[in-house]
């Protein structure tokens, strides 16, 4: 499908009244695991549709521009408002927090998978790491607290064990920028994985740091605390790869471009009939909002569209699904490697004077201090074992006793075997 193609309809004619903007939320104990993955992925992106508009505002002193672009992003927030009510009113912070990683772990890989420069892939997957240890921490203290298995969360879709200790997740700030891609010369599924992944790892910043303040314990408080901190690291990451050489009408065309191709994406693969309805009415409304970004481009910077998407029919659609083995593999390869600069190294290649343990020191002086690791700490007195659901052995030896949390591995120099990242071409 090209969407410069289909036929577009005027911007003042999508707004919608508030019978029509107050959706019927899912059955959280009915609703497939994917579908709520696709509602907080959608969500995501329309944030960042309407945040990357709000600066190009603040960015412009044409009134005019400002005026097109608010008409469209009314429209954007209707949406993205619609989409947050989805979820219903009995799905707790915590529950609906295991969908957020159960998205962060599975959209990652199925990224991944087809991501063809290697900056980006290895990008996905040392992130990939990372949030597959939120959502271990997490469930722990799920059960602890509420007595709900995360398993079920997740369909067993997605395995629930240590990835790289959240502990080790926190670097120096510089050392958490990467390298640009260039839109222009780059193939159009990694523009749109860099677009995807930073607005799904924004989202999840977001809404932790929004929920930090509302868990219902002092120990949750903490856990939401430390790994809000790791997704701005997060975030961080994936938008320094980013074209950033595009100019603003440029990367409004992208911001279009992309919303088009993920409900799409979402119509093609969603099962249930109500939010699939959503996800095509939603697709209609983004075709109008991208054909409104072309006309802009061409009015203020004389360029068609072609000239920024050379190639715009949309590639194979994101599916979301079980990554079980992807994920055992890289967490197997790469689970000792950490960030200097814009280079992943082993723990041990370090210098002893490298900024990730200076960094170590400040942050984490004892382990004892440290929320993520205290979860599963008191996970394991109160249940003799931490809570896990896994198909086989964790792929990493040193992290398969159940009645210790590991803190060394991804932080101490030989904690555990790694062999190194992996290409797709």
């Amino acid at each position: 499908m090209n969407p410069f193609n289909e036929k577009s309809r005027p911007i003042d004619k999508l707004f919608q009244n508030w019978q029509q903007l107050y959706p019927n939320p899912y059955n959280k104990r009915e609703v497939d695991p994917y579908t709520k993955c696709r509602i907080i992925l959608m969500n995501g992106t329309e944030f960042e549709a309407n945040w990357f508009s709000h600066q190009l505002a603040r960015h412009t002193t044409d009134n005019d521009l400002r005026r097109e672009i608010a008409l469209t992003r009314e429209v954007e927030k209707q949406q993205q408002l619609k989409i947050s009510l989805l979820k219903p009113q009995n799905e707790s912070i915590l529950e609906h927090t295991i969908g957020y990683e159960q998205l962060a772990v599975d959209l990652t890989a199925e990224l991944a998978k087809r991501e063809l420069d290697c900056d980006v892939k290895n990008a996905l997957d040392f992130a990939l790491l990372e949030d597959f240890d939120h959502l271990y921490r997490y469930a722990n203290l799920l059960e602890m607290e509420q007595g709900v298995y995360a398993e079920w969360l997740v369909g067993r879709y997605t395995e629930i064990m240590p990835g790289r200790p959240t502990i080790a997740h926190h670097r120096y700030p510089k050392d958490n920028v990467r390298r640009s891609i260039n839109a222009k010369s780059a193939d159009t599924q990694t523009v749109l994985n860099t677009m995807i992944i930073t607005a799904a790892e924004q989202q999840t910043m977001n809404y932790y740091m929004n929920v930090t303040n509302f868990a219902c314990s002092d120990i949750g408080r903490r856990l939401y605390q430390e790994i809000a901190l790791v997704e701005e690291e997060h975030v961080t990451h994936y938008e320094s790869l980013m074209d950033a050489s595009a100019t603003w009408l440029e990367m409004l065309l992208w911001h279009e471009y992309c919303e088009c191709y993920l409900y799409w994406s979402c119509y093609l693969t969603e099962i249930d009939p109500y939010v699939k309805n959503l996800w095509e009415e939603n697709l209609s409304f983004e075709i109008a909002h991208l054909h409104k970004a072309a006309e802009l481009l061409k009015c203020y910077e004389g360029k068609e569209w072609q000239e920024v998407i050379r190639d715009a029919e949309f590639p194979a659609p994101i599916v979301l699904h079980e990554n079980i083995e992807y994920v055992r593999k890289i967490l197997g390869e790469t689970v000792q490697y950490t960030s200097n600069r814009e280079n992943y190294v082993r723990v041990k290649d370090l210098p002893e004077d490298a900024d990730f343990f200076r960094f170590q020191d400040i942050i984490n002086p004892t382990t004892e201090i440290v929320p993520s690791h205290n979860v599963i700490e008191l996970s394991i007195r109160r249940r003799g074992i931490d809570y896990r659901y896994q198909t086989a052995l964790n792929p990493v030896p040193e992290l398969n006793n159940r009645r210790v949390d590991n803190t060394s591995v991804g932080r101490k120099p030989d904690a555990a075997p790694s062999s190194d990242f992996f290409c797709n071409k």
